[in-house]
């Protein structure tokens, strides 16, 4: 549809009554406006009792000189509805604003991820017909934080941030997820083999919670072997449970598995209210040329629709769009031997809005009734903290500095400047011990990171660390930054380095 077909439904949308639901919703940069324009037409048709508050954000915001991306007028909708209807929005890739995705989750605390990914056989070409998963992927944390620094001509970090109540409230909402929706098997994927701490940290609560559900299945993968895994055996899996980057890996390819990303729905969901969304882009070279498959978003607002409480005509629209499918109509991005007919925007909306109050006749068709009985509202975990701290005892300081010398070299300036005080345990290079007993071998950039512990043993204070950062200084060291040594009930709160 053109984008005069949205200002046309603007215009002829139902007056605000107190039987109405407001929702916001967001047309979007490239191909946005007209698949809104699409799923808004589906859905009243379909018998939702909605109103349609409609706001901007994305690139055309940026562009016209509000720096956000998101203009106040959004936030105030949101705040008001509690739910969005967001089309595909541009994200410049490198530089320009941070992801506006990003920044709405995080602000709003929406802090879950749920992913229906299923395949449509015989009708979207898959190779895996029987795939059915649910993706929930931890939405706030992680490298997704988006804390970044160049630290050295040669060196960038990114912060991989993992907390305890983050992970708490994702992996409850989980194994709610799946015991509302009758799921009987959730696998966490992790790297907690190589990032014990971080990653660890979210396995080990899987484990905790876990416990409190006996009656689901319960499975822990390393990531890299979960997912090769999956992407042969996806029938293997039910509610699959990941960390941020990873869950965004996942969930993508677990939609391509199905036969296509345009076919993927997406709800982030949290205390701060719930944004349904297509997961695909915002296609800026099929924009405006009619082609568009609007069947993302439309699977998106029907998740939307039993939110809010109106599971009938999310039922209808489903149905419709199911038998459409059978029926062999198709967008030119499903093509495939199942298609008898290859149509645009415009005339797949139609189609659908034909077949309303049908039902799919292979397919497994969606009941309103099961999804009442389903889809009672999932109570949002709370986080309760312990009343009791762990004891935290400061016992050493990892100092990291700009150098272009050899480690060894590094070493006798450190050990000169340091004095009596301090030890200094180790010089690593990315992660790889280099002092002492390094190799020649190993490649060194002009980062690096230095261990220092008490020469006595013992607990420290900030003022010695303060006192040791002044040596550095005089000593002429370019240090970039510190991360202190702390141990939690006896227990080491710091990594090893490789060969250490």
């Amino acid at each position: 549809m053109p984008n005069s077909a949205l200002e046309q439904f603007i215009e002829n949308q139902p007056e605000k009554k107190h039987a109405y639901t407001p929702i916001t919703v967001v047309p979007g940069d490239g191909i946005g406006p007209e698949i809104v324009a699409s799923v808004l037409s589906v859905m009243v048709a379909a018998g939702a009792s909605i109103t349609s508050e409609m706001t901007e954000m994305g690139e055309k915001v940026y562009l016209s000189g509000n720096t956000s991306g998101i203009p106040e007028e959004t936030w105030a909708s949101l705040r008001h509805t509690r739910v969005m209807l967001k089309a595909p929005i541009t994200t410049p890739q490198g530089g320009g604003y941070k992801s506006l995705n990003v920044t709405m989750r995080k602000t709003l605390g929406l802090y879950a991820n749920v992913r229906p990914c299923r395949a449509y056989a015989p009708y979207i070409k898959t190779r895996h017909p029987k795939m059915d998963v649910v993706i929930i992927r931890e939405n706030e944390e992680d490298l997704y934080a988006g804390i970044e620094h160049q630290e050295t001509p040669e060196v960038v970090q990114c912060l991989k941030l993992i907390t305890r109540p983050g992970c708490e409230r994702i992996v409850r909402y989980a194994f709610e997820y799946a015991r509302q929706q009758g799921r009987k098997r959730i696998t966490c994927m992790t790297k907690d083999n190589i990032m014990k701490l971080t990653d660890g940290l979210f396995h080990r609560v899987f484990d905790e919670i876990g416990a409190e559900y006996p009656d689901i299945e319960q499975q822990h993968q390393i990531v890299d072997f979960g997912m090769a895994n999956f992407v042969d055996k996806p029938e293997q899996y039910d509610v699959v449970l990941l960390p941020n980057l990873y869950g965004d890996i996942l969930s993508d390819i677990a939609a391509q598995m199905t036969g296509s990303v345009g076919l993927g729905g997406s709800v982030n969901i949290g205390d701060g209210g719930a944004i349904f969304e297509a997961i695909h882009g915002s296609a800026p070279d099929i924009a405006g040329k009619g082609i568009a498959n609007p069947s993302g978003l439309l699977l998106a607002a029907v998740e939307l629709l039993h939110h809010i409480g109106q599971s009938e005509a999310a039922e209808r629209m489903h149905n419709a769009w199911l038998r459409t499918l059978e029926d062999g109509i198709h967008t030119g991005d499903m093509k495939s031997e199942a298609s008898k007919k290859i149509v645009g925007t415009a005339e797949f909306t139609s189609a659908i809005i034909d077949r309303l109050g049908q039902k799919p006749q292979n397919l497994s068709s969606h009941s309103a009734a099961s999804a009442k009985m389903n889809r009672s509202p999932l109570q949002l975990p709370t986080i309760t903290r312990p009343s009791t701290k762990p004891l935290k005892e400061l016992v050493g300081v990892d100092v990291f500095v700009e150098w272009l010398n050899s480690p060894d070299a590094l070493a006798s300036t450190l050990l000169a400047a340091a004095g009596e005080k301090w030890k200094l345990v180790m010089i690593s290079n990315r992660g790889v011990k280099v002092w002492p007993n390094g190799h020649d071998e190993t490649f060194c950039t002009d980062h690096w990171r230095c261990r220092f512990q008490p020469s006595n043993g013992g607990v420290i204070t900030h003022d010695d660390i303060n006192r040791l950062m002044q040596a550095i200084t005089i000593a002429k060291i370019d240090f970039i930054k510190t991360e202190h040594l702390c141990n939690f009930n006896g227990k080491a709160g710091y990594s090893l380095s490789q060969g250490q």
